[in-house]
């Protein structure tokens, strides 16, 4: 199944996109909730009440017709305010890359553990405008990734347990301010300015049965499930990246483990995959700068458009806008550094 969450009025409304119509849940049982938050806080019901209410959508033409065609509605984020959000650092071909255009070799450590950093789940937003400070446009990223919803609240959840817990699975962008982030990882701590201005999230969340299809092995010595879903990124239309979601070394499942340990996971929580290898522009750029030391280095730009796709889960698509002010915090700082050591996360 694919829930989404639209703009009904002045309010949200969580739906089921079938055949590209978009039917509110309460108008499929009437007690579906009218949230995806409400949804979510009793998943296992409230998912057996919507598979059944798709095979009577199936059989019944009326019902079919009731629905609405998704050109003319608003869609939001699946979820507008998530519990958490947190972010992994899943991919290893990304994180390789990366630490290789800095001239460093790959840490052992990427293969000890998985390791997440705390969004701001208070910016979460869906397909639409970003709007951004000055500051922000200081080698500004996107970062093409795959997040998954938690669906039921659970503490020192085993990874061979843990895709139990997953409600399904999301495109995520996780926008990026490079220069505010590299000079607060100079203190070794973050990121935090560098991230927490926007994350989108959409266009809607699909169930892991509709993905069972995608389903292949994960890496050796890892545990949990993977799939097979290609993704792909676009600026004005210019395919920037591309990659598959099976090149996760570690599994959602594995994140999940290290992110309940000792701590409540709760329904509605989100937690992404990384950037996927060749998934945002700082690797881009890098890669390119070490073939080419004369390269002009691209980063997003008001007007810009940037589309994610990612089979199975559809596109989210977002345009940069600028904040009319001159307010900066970076032109505040005391001492200039001079000397950066970038990091991408």
């Amino acid at each position: 199944m694919k829930l989404v969450a639209y703009l009904h009025g002045e309010n949200e409304q969580a739906g089921l996109l079938y055949n590209d119509e978009i039917f509110a849940l309460p108008s499929l049982h009437p007690l579906l909730p009218a949230t995806m938050g409400g949804f979510l806080e009793n998943w296992n019901l409230f998912f057996s009440m919507t598979e059944n209410a798709v095979q009577k959508l199936k059989l019944d033409a009326d019902l079919q017709r009731s629905g609405i065609h998704t050109n003319k509605i608003k869609l939001l984020a699946p979820l507008r305010n998530p519990g958490s959000l947190r972010d992994g650092y899943a991919f290893r071909q990304h994180v390789e890359t990366a630490r290789r255009n800095r001239g460093l070799s790959m840490t052992s450590a990427f293969d000890e553990f998985p390791v997440f950093y705390f969004g701001n789940h208070r910016t979460v937003m869906g397909s639409g405008e970003i709007t951004c400070m000055p500051d922000h446009f200081e080698k500004l990223d996107f970062e093409l990734e795959v997040a998954i919803v938690i669906s039921k609240k659970g503490r020192n959840i085993r990874a061979e347990n843990a895709d139990e817990y997953i409600a399904g699975l999301m495109i995520m962008n996780d926008f990026s301010a490079r220069t505010l982030q590299m000079e607060e990882m100079l203190l070794s701590l973050g990121p935090a300015k560098g991230k927490d201005f926007a994350t989108a999230i959409g266009p809607w969340l699909v169930t892991l049965d509709e993905l069972e299809i995608f389903e292949v092995p994960c890496r050796e010595n890892h545990v949990g499930k993977a799939w097979s879903l290609k993704m792909s990124a676009f600026i004005n239309g210019e395919k920037i990246s591309e990659g598959n979601l099976a090149d996760m070394d570690w599994t959602f499942a594995e994140l999940i483990e290290r992110a309940s340990y000792g701590v409540d996971l709760y329904p509605g929580d989100v937690i992404g995959s990384g950037t996927v290898g060749t998934g945002c522009l700082l690797e881009v750029n890098g890669t390119a700068k070490l073939n080419d030391p004369d390269y002009s280095e691209k980063w997003l730009q008001p007007g810009d458009e940037i589309k994610l796709y990612v089979e199975a889960l559809g596109e989210l698509s977002n345009t940069i806008m600028k904040e009319e002010t001159d307010f900066s915090i970076l032109s505040k700082k005391k001492n200039k550094v001079t000397q950066h050591n970038p990091i991408s996360l």
